[in-house]
């Protein structure tokens, strides 16, 4: 296998594991992360799927040029080129909704289609040495997995083209400036700092979380008046629920909840 899938708990761990090659994509590796995204989120146990690599150095450093990138191009790999609606192929999330938050516990290194991916999860955390950019313009390649269309709606517009029309580097100080990124921490602590998130998350109601992750994508697709009625009918399957009961309920009563995600 080219990822490490770990459940500890209420949370699983899927660590991309080519450190030697800085963390880069294969056409398996991609297969693989898509299909592990979406054993986290069948599990009900799972309230949070932390993303890491392997290393001291590197999250992801995109496509592997000597095969990924080539087989792009060439047509072989559909991603990019009107990527089937197939989950289990589409790692970037472009047609397929995981509604178990992701974190991504960047350790290093995350360019082209590591800050591509980054784009796809919830929270992320950075650690201080970590980079970020798109490249690909710069080998005459456009992204091919969702900046176009993400980037400029999570960061301003003006620094998302720099961004893709430049194919520079970004800090990791300048990521969490520009909001790329929820925090910076020093290296080593990103996988604990995104423990933590994920411990807070725990707390909450489980269904309530992922209907409000649901209502948040679903509503960015559309246009802002059929969004709150997308809004609404989400969420109303929170406010129905048992936890909706047991939530208030343990406020009076000044104990925790006992949430079931029913």
């Amino acid at each position: 296998m080219s990822i490490q899938y770990e459940k500890d708990d209420d949370r699983v761990y899927i660590t991309l594991d080519r450190p030697d090659a800085r963390n880069a994509l294969t056409e398996e590796m991609v297969g693989d992360i898509a299909q592990a995204l979406n054993r986290a989120d069948e599990d009900d146990d799972v309230l949070s799927i932390i993303v890491t690599g392997a290393g001291e150095e590197a999250f992801c450093a995109g496509g592997d040029l000597k095969s990924m990138i080539p087989a792009i191009t060439s047509g072989d790999f559909p991603l990019g080129r009107g990527i089937a609606e197939d989950p289990e192929q589409d790692m970037m999330l472009k047609h397929n909704l995981i509604r178990t938050p992701i974190i991504a516990a960047v350790n290093g290194v995350a360019l082209a289609g590591g800050t591509e991916f980054l784009q796809a999860t919830d929270i992320r955390v950075a650690e201080e040495h970590a980079v970020f950019g798109l490249p690909e313009v710069s080998w005459g390649l456009a992204p091919a997995g969702g900046s176009h269309t993400r980037l400029p709606r999570q960061i301003p517009y003006c620094r998302a083209m720099e961004i893709l029309l430049t194919g520079d580097r970004i800090s990791a100080e300048e990521a969490n400036e520009m909001g790329l990124v929820n925090k910076v921490v020093e290296k080593g602590n990103a996988l604990a700092a995104a423990d933590e998130y994920a411990d807070s998350i725990a707390e909450n109601g489980p269904l309530a979380v992922r209907k409000i992750k649901e209502a948040v994508v679903r509503g960015l697709s559309v246009p802002m008046e059929q969004a709150f009625y997308t809004e609404e009918a989400i969420v109303s399957e929170a406010l129905d629920s048992k936890d909706a009961s047991e939530g208030p309920q343990a406020f009076k009563e000044n104990r925790d909840p006992e949430f079931t995600g029913e």
